[in-house]
């Protein structure tokens, strides 16, 4: 008898951990500034608790359809060009704090590059294990390998940094790096790569008065306390000032018009003041555990697509958390990148979810002959 498939519980309740910490901390973050607006203080939880629940329904789904469906070149091919097509489209709609990222339609609105990231994992994952097969051209072959992969990702970049969304950008080249990496990428390519994005990426710091700026505000917040360094100051702050058990849900003050993107980017400041130490160290084993969770799916995967796709997953989810993290704490210069499950905001999330349930689906097939 064939074996029933049964998905990695200690994964599945991790994210559903982390989705419920973010419900109450999006509410906690923005009820009184929502509501000091003219608007209702449930505004944000609501929006929040309707993202989820879409989020949730794509990951059981999901979950329960053979990830081996979607290796098919038509699928992969038709979901790249979708969302270039999203990508370029952008441009054409009227900006939104000042940048070209998202769709609106009312209350609702869709940003691409978060689609994106998803889509280039599967890309990267078919493509690279084409590569890899025994009559494949391996991966380091740089016309008919890194030229079409790496075409791929800096088009994607080129498109979201242009938004301008550099943090996205960046993040994408991070999973991309990754698969690439695993997938047996020579260290002469790895530290090439390394060496032509230091003058990139100076260039793009320094000739951007605003990234020039927060770069200065990294350095040295106090210097600018109540320009570019105030968002930062503030953040510490709310650190400082939660303590080992914290002030309290619903007691933090920073959040009460101080910190900026309280209930976004910036959601780890809150529950580190509210719930303190405790509470940080909560979320941060909770994301260790997914991660942990996620390099088990990936090792135990029955095929190369499979364990690319659970590498790139792990990589996203893993390394934006640490990304949004360091941004946080004072580590890494600030950037428009949310805490995954727990910041506020639908496309994110719902990327989130739907990256998990093909996670789940890969961990459900571990070992599978």
């Amino acid at each position: 008898m064939p074996r029933s498939l049964q998905p990695d519980r200690k994964l599945f309740g991790v994210t559903l951990g982390l989705c419920l910490i973010g419900a109450v901390m999006v509410f906690s973050a923005s009820a009184i500034t929502a509501r000091e607006a003219g608007g209702n203080g449930y505004t944000f939880l609501l929006r929040q608790l309707v993202w989820i629940a879409l989020g949730l329904a794509g990951m059981f789904w999901l979950m329960n359809a053979d990830y081996r469906k979607f290796r098919q070149p038509r699928v992969i091919f038709t979901a790249v060009s979708l969302t270039l097509v999203m990508l370029i489209s952008v441009f054409f709609l009227d900006r939104s704090h000042a940048t070209h990222r998202w769709f609106r339609l009312g209350p609702l609105s869709l940003q691409p590059s978060e689609i994106a990231k998803l889509v280039l994992i599967f890309f990267l994952a078919w493509f690279l294990e084409i590569r890899r097969a025994p009559r494949g051209f391996g991966v380091n072959d740089p016309v008919r390998t890194l030229l079409p992969a790496l075409g791929t990702v800096l088009l994607m970049v080129a498109l979201i940094l242009a938004e301008p969304d550099m943090g996205t950008a960046c993040m994408i080249l991070l999973i991309a790096a990754a698969m690439l990496f695993v997938s047996g990428l020579s260290m002469r390519y790895i530290v090439g790569a390394v060496l032509a994005a230091i003058p990139a990426v100076y260039l793009l710091i320094a000739r951007t008065p605003y990234r020039l700026e927060r770069f200065k505000a990294f350095l040295s917040p106090s210097s600018d306390p109540q320009g570019h360094g105030f968002q930062l100051l503030q953040s510490l702050i709310a650190i400082g000032s939660g303590g080992f058990t914290g002030v309290g849900l619903m007691e933090g003050r920073q959040k009460l018009f101080f910190l900026p993107e309280a209930h976004t980017d910036f959601i780890f400041a809150v529950i580190c003041e509210e719930l303190g130490f405790i509470g940080a160290v909560i979320v941060l084993t909770l994301f260790a555990v997914y991660g942990w969770r996620g390099f088990v799916a990936a090792m135990k995967a029955p095929d190369e697509f499979g364990r690319l796709l659970a590498l790139g997953i792990t990589a996203m989810v893993v390394g934006q958390a640490l990304i949004n993290l360091s941004v946080v704490l004072g580590l890494m210069p600030t950037k428009g990148i949310p805490l995954p499950f727990i910041s506020y905001g639908g496309s994110s999330l719902i990327g989130m979810l739907l990256a998990t349930g093909v996670l789940l689906n890969i961990s459900q097939h571990a070992d599978e002959t």
